[in-house]
């Protein structure tokens, strides 16, 4: 049986296995600590039996005006735990608290271009690609800038894909 709750400080000493993946990345410690203080109904943990950490998922609320969305910061289920749709629960909650307590028009996310399985699995979530953001990964590999519109989107003018790759200095918002 699995549990979704909120994730917490202690989880930051049983998540390796969810971390130890080629195509997660694994932040410093006061990067997750913010995250836990600042917004904490953006960070969830799922937990199966004996408390074992299978996977999380780390948001935020950012943006002004039409660019108010959430954001997925990381979403990750460790590999013995997968194809068990957790990660698609984690996207609905991240959605539903965008959605209806920060009221946003759109969910987004940065996924390798070179991670066809993800961008396959967001594709599934109703996600677009929105645009390329060009040497985003350290390596400099490109990202796609994928978004899924909101309700409050009516027109959905969102997820209107940009012609043009961009850079990671003409983003929006950090």
């Amino acid at each position: 049986m699995t549990t979704l709750r909120r994730f917490t400080c202690n989880d930051l000493f049983t998540y390796n296995n969810v971390n130890l993946d080629i195509l997660t990345e694994t932040y410093n410690l006061p990067f997750y600590l913010t995250y836990l203080a600042k917004r904490p109904e953006y960070c969830l943990m799922a937990e199966g039996p004996g408390k074992q950490a299978m996977g999380y998922i780390l948001g935020k609320a950012e943006g002004d005006g039409d660019l108010w969305h959430g954001h997925v910061t990381a979403v990750t289920v460790a590999p013995d735990f997968r194809r068990q749709n957790l990660a698609q629960k984690l996207m609905q909650i991240l959605e539903e608290i965008s959605e209806k307590v920060h009221d946003c028009f759109f969910v987004d996310l940065f996924v390798r271009k070179s991670n066809s399985v993800a961008i396959n699995m967001y594709r599934k979530f109703g996600y677009i690609i929105y645009r390329t953001v060009v040497g985003y990964y350290s390596g400099d590999e490109d990202a796609y800038d994928m978004r899924k519109a909101l309700p409050r989107d009516v027109d959905k003018r969102s997820t209107i894909p940009l012609k043009r790759p961009i850079k990671p200095e003409e983003l929006e918002w950090e």
